[in-house]
């Protein structure tokens, strides 16, 4: 009898135990719940070849961008952001692992260059907002390497590289959020105005040709389109060399603004694209609880300096747009910001931080929420870095560092006469002035040179290590760069 009642006494403890850990379940579920509930969505859009200057809400009258400059109004746009290198595949690895280019072994668009190890992508950022709880999307061009996105990156594709239709595959994704409870991170990644390299080859566009104009519908030419009688000879070799990348060397001045009308047109093809995604996300009702962010993976020359593309570190082809809309609401009570941001190394902070995701010290960025929340708080970058090289079976192999502080910007490529320049962007934004050989500039100089030395022993870039040229005081000698001889 006694040994009845305590069975029956254990039983009873056996179900009041499972009765606490089914409760317990339940409420970590709730739990999970509430967490993804204060978890925003986050949409990134981006466009490729697209310069800062190339919105009409900076003050560009050559073109109209309605939907960028509506996102502009009622957000913060960054009008000091710079890429990590001004070419596709390394700009993209860069901005969705947060680390330099150099580090992650990726500095061309070459199919058999190398790409991102296993690891590096373990840690972008589709695997770890997915490991937090997102659902990860991404639609249009990857070219990480891949043009199109690939299995290995954590998201799902939603659609295929190409401008068309983008924009209403990505609506779709949309719609099938809209009454989910759990956050989502969408990446609608466009091509143009990519598009004007197949236009100065004189090719077919694939999402639509443009029409030429009269000269006088046209762009004027920008200020600086003379090349400075400090233009890099290596420069001059590359654009020389590859003249299917470089096809302008016949260009008359009336080509050029045909060219530049060209860009415009394609910007505002893409601005119209990016509307659609922007006023479903209203119409849907996500709006409240999704933080929209746009940028671009390099600029263009668009005839400044007598150059196309990108490559080159001229302002035009590393500065880019770069704008954080939460809520449709100005939270930071400033719709311009002048800080220096780095969107390579500073997009990935940014989307973790939102994502509330706890962030590396190892990470050389930093989150731009931060800057937006509390701006007092907040550390700015003292200089960004952005790398470049010219790879291609005709290029050279040019390698070169720009050092960008909040006035000043040093440039040195690795050869040739005119390799190193510094201007002041405050007073002379179009880098006309080339101020190397100016002796009262001789300290900020030497400031520069020691700068770019440490960020390549701090960074491992031991590439350009030895590329780098020694302050006109330092005690150190040229061997002490080289790891080894060649």
């Amino acid at each position: 009898m006694r040994q009845n009642r305590i069975i029956s006494f254990l039983f009873l403890i056996g179900i009041l135990i499972s009765s606490c850990k089914q409760s317990d379940k339940k409420l970590k579920i709730e739990k999970d719940v509430i967490s993804n509930q204060n978890q925003p969505n986050i949409v990134l859009i981006m466009t490729d070849q697209h310069q800062a200057e190339a919105l009409s809400i900076a003050g560009n009258l050559n073109l109209s961008t309605p939907n960028l400059d509506k996102l502009a109004k009622t957000g913060v746009r960054f009008n000091n952001a710079y890429v990590t290198f001004p070419l596709c595949t390394p700009s993209r690895s860069s901005m969705f692992t947060g680390k330099m280019p150099h580090n992650l072994g990726v500095n061309s668009n070459e199919k058999d260059d190398k790409k991102m190890q296993s690891k590096d992508k373990q840690r972008g950022l589709g695997h770890v907002l997915k490991q937090a709880g997102y659902d990860c999307a991404y639609g249009g061009k990857w070219h990480a390497h891949e043009a199109t996105m690939v299995e290995g990156n954590g998201f799902e594709k939603i659609a295929d590289f190409g401008d068309i239709p983008l924009a209403e595959k990505a609506i779709n994704y949309l719609k099938s959020r809209q009454d989910k409870t759990q956050p989502f991170f969408l990446v609608a990644s466009f091509d143009n105005p990519h598009n004007i390299c197949e236009w100065a080859r004189n090719q077919p566009l694939p999402y639509g040709n443009i029409p030429s104009v009269p000269l006088n519908e046209t762009p004027e030419l920008p200020v600086n389109f003379k090349k400075s009688e400090t233009f890099p000879e290596a420069l001059q070799i590359e654009q020389n060399a590859s003249v299917k990348v470089y096809p302008t060397k016949n260009y008359t001045e009336e080509d050029w603004r045909q060219y530049r009308y060209a860009y415009y047109r394609l910007v505002e093809k893409v601005d119209k694209e990016i509307g659609k995604i922007i006023d479903a996300i209203d119409s849907l009702g996500l709006r409240e609880n999704t933080v929209v962010i746009f940028t671009s993976d390099h600029g263009d020359g668009n005839a400044s300096h007598g150059w196309n593309q990108k490559t080159a570190l001229f302002q035009e082809s590393i500065r880019v747009p770069f704008i954080i809309n939460y809520k449709n609401k100005n939270t930071s009570e400033e719709i311009i910001n002048t800080t220096l941001i780095s969107n390579g190394l500073d997009l990935y902070p940014t989307i973790l931080d939102y994502a509330g995701i706890s962030i590396s010290d190892e990470l050389l960025g930093k989150s731009i929420k931060r800057l937006i929340e509390d701006k007092k708080n907040y550390k700015n970058h003292d200089y960004i870095v952005v790398e470049t090289k010219f790879e291609g079976k005709e290029a050279h192999g040019t390698l070169g560092r720009a050092l960008i502080s909040k006035r000043y910007k040093y440039v040195i490529y690795n050869w040739g006469k005119h390799r190193e320049q510094l201007f002041d962007l405050e007073n002379d934004p179009y880098e006309i002035n080339n101020l190397i050989n100016y002796e009262e500039y001789l300290q900020n100089i030497n400031e520069f040179r020691l700068k770019l030395i440490n960020w390549c022993k701090q960074t491992n870039d031991k590439k350009f290590l030895k590329n780098a040229k020694l302050p006109s005081n330092s005690t150190m000698q040229s061997n002490e760069l080289f790891d080894i001889p060649y």
